[in-house]
């Protein structure tokens, strides 16, 4: 069992790659299974199919975000490090799976019937940034911005670390975060 796991593991990791790299519409599962050095046929011992890896990658990365929002919500945390907090988790998300945040952010319309749930956890993450957003301009942590562009500004430097994060070899991931919650948060901060 722990083998068929495994290599369910590879699958799905050469798959992002290929996602990333290609574009989940022009990769097929021919192309997958050369890059994994194996029959095409033999990728359907572990997975049912191309849509199913895409879900899985998707739909785990949007959970992580997700939870990981919630968590952050319910904290004691005050409003500016709670932002930091969600800086830190994507950054931490795009340097551990740059190619599962490209198709996450590049590949979502791809999903079939796991479309309508991606968009329900999408929804419900942004709603919950907003929130936090209009608690630190109510309780006067964060100046009166309009919250939906403070939340796009920031949510659109975040979603593309996936591109930007391999592209440096000796990246420290705490200054980054560092970094980032200065450059974003600085400009709304009190």
């Amino acid at each position: 069992m722990a083998s068929t796991e495994n290599r369910k593991s590879e699958i799905i990791t050469t798959a992002s790659k290929l996602f990333k790299n290609k574009g989940y519409s022009a990769v097929t599962m021919r192309d997958l299974a050369q890059a994994m050095g194996i029959k095409a046929a033999s990728l359907y011992n572990h997975i049912e199919s191309k849509q199913a890896i895409l879900e899985f990658i998707i739909i785990n990365i949007a959970e992580q975000f997700t939870y990981g929002m919630e968590s952050i919500l319910n904290s004691n945390l005050n409003t500016i490090q709670k932002l930091e907090a969600i800086i830190k988790m994507h950054v931490n998300l795009a340097n551990q799976n740059p190619e599962g945040m490209a198709a996450l952010n590049n590949d979502w319309m791809h999903l079939e019937e796991k479309r309508t749930y991606y968009l329900e956890l999408r929804q419900q993450y942004e709603s919950n940034f907003k929130f936090i957003i209009d608690q630190g301009i109510a309780n006067s942590e964060l100046k009166n911005i309009n919250p939906d562009v403070a939340v796009f500004s920031i949510l659109s430097t975040l979603r593309l670390l996936h591109l930007w994060i391999p592209k440096k070899e000796l990246l420290n991931v705490n200054e980054l975060c560092l970094a980032l919650s200065e450059v974003l948060i600085g400009g709304i901060n009190k």
